[in-house]
């Protein structure tokens, strides 16, 4: 009865942190829509949304409750139970990719040790990409089941995009691995915070900078981000692959795209940032005088800093810098991105032999 008792007790320890990660990645998603288009109208001198509520921050919801009321249409042409099922499957794959993340080290809550990751796989990154890898499939059947050529052409040259900048960033990885020596998300984060000056000089950026680079550029094509948004060029193909969808089916393209953004920002920064780390602060002695808890929420705080960071880089990059034309994306992923990130292993598999003869 007792290890049932404990099973029972972990399986709702699990079951709440994996409602809280949902809840807060569909609510940050939420207001990221609505930055976005402050930043857009800081960068072209307007002011954004600033109807709805004070400040505007009412916005999203106005939108979301608008999403939700509008007619759901599917084409007489389209295959029904594929149509439905393309943006399910984008929505639910954007999701699961956060179950590996490290959110934080641990809470002590009514005398147990609560962990704030919902998985530590010792594959995690593995598991990462192979979530990633299914992620596209929801881009591809939602574009063929629409019956329509430009949906279908759209979601083809996704595709093509991500399978390519795939490459580049498997290859990357496998050097940032040559350096941790693990898979495992959470020993990643722990190896970076040994560093010094507080684990800030441990991160993995400074070990792998051209590395984070090809990993930063390969995230950008898998979010399909400007300038990698071909697959959405409206000026060549109407709309994209969603073009004929409407009401939730729309809305759950245009959030799981705002998801893996999220998401990938947040393994960027346990990566190559230190995760949950809290830079030039020793966690051991803050913990020792405030208490795991208080070390525990500031850390996730951190990790939310680096998070919303590199949100404000993909907004900043998508209003300043102008789409690629196709062959230049290929070409930038074949002949660019790929030679790179095999010469950046290369050069880590030397070194890492070398200081370790």
């Amino acid at each position: 009865m007792q290890f049932l008792s404990t099973d029972i007790s972990l399986i709702l320890e699990k079951l709440s942190i994996i409602v809280v990660v949902v809840l807060a990645l569909l609510g940050i998603a939420l207001y990221t829509t609505f930055a976005e288009r402050k930043v857009a109208g800081i960068m072209q001198d307007r002011y954004g949304p600033n109807r709805a509520g004070p400040f505007g921050l009412l916005q999203p919801l106005a939108d979301g409750i608008k999403l939700f009321f509008k007619e759901e249409l599917i084409p007489l042409a389209s295959n029904r139970m594929l149509f439905i099922l393309g943006p399910f499957i984008a929505m639910f794959t954007a999701l699961i990719t956060g179950a590996v993340v490290p959110w934080g080290s641990q809470l002590e809550i009514f005398d147990r040790t609560v962990s704030l990751t919902i998985a530590k796989p010792d594959i995690g990154i593995l598991y990462v990409f192979a979530v990633v890898s299914i992620g596209v499939f929801g881009m591809m059947i939602g574009g063929w089941a629409s019956n329509n050529k430009f949906s279908l052409l759209a979601a083809i040259r996704g595709a093509s995009q991500v399978i390519s900048y795939e490459l580049a960033m498997g290859l990357s990885i496998i050097a940032l691995l040559l350096v941790t020596g693990t898979m495992n998300l959470g020993e990643i984060v722990t190896q970076q915070m040994a560093g010094g000056l507080g684990g800030f000089l441990g991160w993995n950026v400074f070990a792998q900078p051209l590395g984070f680079l090809i990993f930063l550029v390969c995230v950008f094509a898998e979010c399909n981000r400007t300038p990698f948004d071909l697959p959405e060029a409206e000026s060549e193909l109407n709309m994209g692959y969603h073009q004929e969808y409407s009401s939730l089916k729309l809305g759950f393209f245009l959030f799981s795209e705002y998801i893996n953004m999220i998401v990938s920002s947040a393994v960027m920064a346990t990566l190559f940032f230190g995760g949950y780390d809290i830079p030039f602060v020793d966690e051991a002695s803050l913990s020792a005088a405030w208490g795991n808890n208080i070390v525990a929420i500031l850390g996730i705080l951190m990790l939310l800093t680096k998070i919303v960071f590199f949100l404000f880089l993909f907004m900043w990059v998508r209003w300043t810098i102008p789409r690629f034309r196709y062959d230049q994306l290929m070409d930038l992923g074949w002949r660019k991105m790929i030679p790179l990130a095999l010469a950046n292993m290369l050069i880590t598999g030397v070194i890492t032999l070398w200081l370790n003869r």
